[in-house]
């Protein structure tokens, strides 16, 4: 009770019951410390078990817990029937001896490489730096909606099923997986499909997905027709694959069809690129006689279509409009679509629906790009399916983001009257908002932030013809929509 090593120890641990951490790892880490200080040294013999369970008032079983711990890092040696001795863990790999004269400066990492790399202009990141309280975004969902509590039990369960262990030890798949099935059966039922397993691949995001079809279509300059205003992620993604990229107009039903054919000869375009149920920024659904159009101009043209449906799950009034892929008898379109977005991010994915050989194509890159996947996120979204959890918390949230878009409706019509101009979609997480004064909306930014709301510089669409913005509003519920709303007022007079 009286050893040197034991008073130590007495003065120096300090643990907290209620805390998060358990008090063997508390103590544990306290003696490490204590060792690497020097205040314990090498070869200094520990108390027992007993006689430190007294020392800190512990439960004998916690101290055995402590040695343990301290054993498996390697600070001490338990020897039975003599002790616990403190050990120094051997530095197990030797530093590099400089050859140059600056010795000091061998252990500094250094911010430039020593050899010339190919920067890449296209994928500078859009992440801008903000300390504001409120954010307007380009449509992302309210996570906070997210089903935390069921997801812990589900989530737990997938967790304990041994059949996990199989699926990650298998080396080769013999048939498609339970997942790919489900997802098939939700994407049939739900977006009048009639593919099979083999005419699709899930992946992380649809930027991913979007990625890979690129690589897979686009060479150097071939031209990929995008609306006139589009998305920039998309755009970064083509130009990155060496796209040349031709925007066309859009008016109140979407996409111009008819420019195409008066403006590019046969052979010349590689791909078109449209959202066609909503399209973004504008909001904007492609009618159903220039779907027509543009899958008969596709065939004659020999240009592929990428689809990307990234907010169909959204729909408020009425009936979404089913896909292009849905009709397409002729292997034109690729389908990009989000499954589960109104989940946390982790849960969420993407998927490429097309024929079958290109599909194959796109798995050899997948399984270069993310070889391990996820076979916990698919466990638990086959499940989802397969009982019906995805849909119901569709419908549920959608219920929610409808109110919202409404209760923002108001308090636009509340706050700038005739200043803006506006459609109320039938769906989506955005509004497209059109100033009738023409005004900076860098200085609409700046302003904003002054007042602690944040308008990122994706969301602001400003040309000799445009001065609008895409209102994200999914992420903030009724009180905070107007606050934003009033202090985007605030902002928008101070710029007049």
């Amino acid at each position: 009770m009286n050893s040197p090593v034991g008073q130590l120890l007495k003065q120096l641990i300090q643990f907290d019951k209620s805390g998060s951490q358990p008090i063997y790892i508390q103590i544990a880490q306290q003696i490490i410390n204590a060792i690497q200080r020097g205040y314990i040294s090498k070869g200094s013999v520990l108390p027992g078990t007993r006689v430190l369970s007294q020392i800190l008032k512990i439960h004998r079983n916690t101290v055995v817990a402590v040695y343990d711990e301290l054993a498996s890092q390697g600070w001490v040696e338990i020897i039975p029937n003599k002790g616990t001795f403190v050990l120094m863990p051997e530095q197990t790999t030797a530093p590099i001896k400089a050859t140059a004269q600056q010795i000091d400066q061998v252990y500094q990492y250094s911010k430039t490489t020593g050899f010339p790399f190919q920067p890449s202009f296209n994928l500078a990141s859009t992440l801008q730096v903000t300390k504001t309280s409120y954010s307007i975004n380009d449509g992302s969902p309210d996570l906070r909606l997210h089903p935390i509590h069921q997801f812990s039990r589900w989530y737990s369960a997938v967790m304990k099923r041994k059949s996990l262990i199989k699926k990650w030890e298998q080396t080769a798949q013999s048939s498609y997986s339970i997942y790919e099935t489900q997802l098939c059966n939700y994407l049939n039922a739900t977006r009048g499909f009639h593919i099979k397993p083999n005419n699709l691949i899930s992946t992380r995001s649809t930027e991913m997905s979007l990625y890979i079809v690129s690589q897979l279509l686009i060479k150097q300059h071939d031209v990929v027709l995008v609306g006139h205003l589009s998305n920039y992620a998309s755009n970064m993604i083509f130009q990155q694959a060496g796209a040349n990229i031709k925007t066309i107009p859009i008016d109140e039903n979407g996409l111009d069809v008819d420019y195409i054919k008066t403006h590019f000869l046969k052979g010349s375009i590689r791909c078109v690129y449209v959202c066609a149920h909503r399209q973004y920024p504008t909001t904007v659904t492609l009618s159903a006689e220039r779907r027509l159009k543009l899958l008969e101009l596709a065939k004659a043209y020999q240009f592929a279509i990428i689809e990307d449906d990234y907010d169909y799950d959204f729909q408020f009034e009425g009936s979404a409009m089913l896909p292009m892929a849905s009709a397409d008898a002729n292997g034109m379109v690729i389908y990009l679509g989000k499954l589960g977005q109104s989940l946390f991010p982790s849960f969420q994915t993407g998927f490429v629906v097309a024929p079958e050989n290109l599909i194959s194509e796109a798995k050899n890159y997948l399984q270069l790009l993310d070889k391990q996947g996820d076979i916990l996120q698919e466990q638990m979204l086959s499940e989802l399916i397969s009982e019906g959890e995805i849909y119901r918390l569709m419908k549920k949230n959608i219920v929610v983001y409808k109110q919202r878009r409404d209760y923002l409706l108001n308090c636009l019509a509340t706050c700038f009257q005739d200043l803006i101009t506006w459609e109320m979609p039938s769906g989506g997480l955005a509004l497209w908002l059109e100033f009738n004064t023409e005004i900076s909306l860098v200085k609409l930014a700046e302003e904003a932030e002054n007042n602690d709301l944040y308008l990122p510089k994706t969301i602001l669409y400003q040309d000799r013809n445009t001065c609008a913005i895409r209102f994200g509003f999914g992420h903030l519920n009724e009180e905070e929509l107007e606050v934003v709303i009033k202090k985007l007022k605030i902002a928008y007079d101070a710029v007049i």
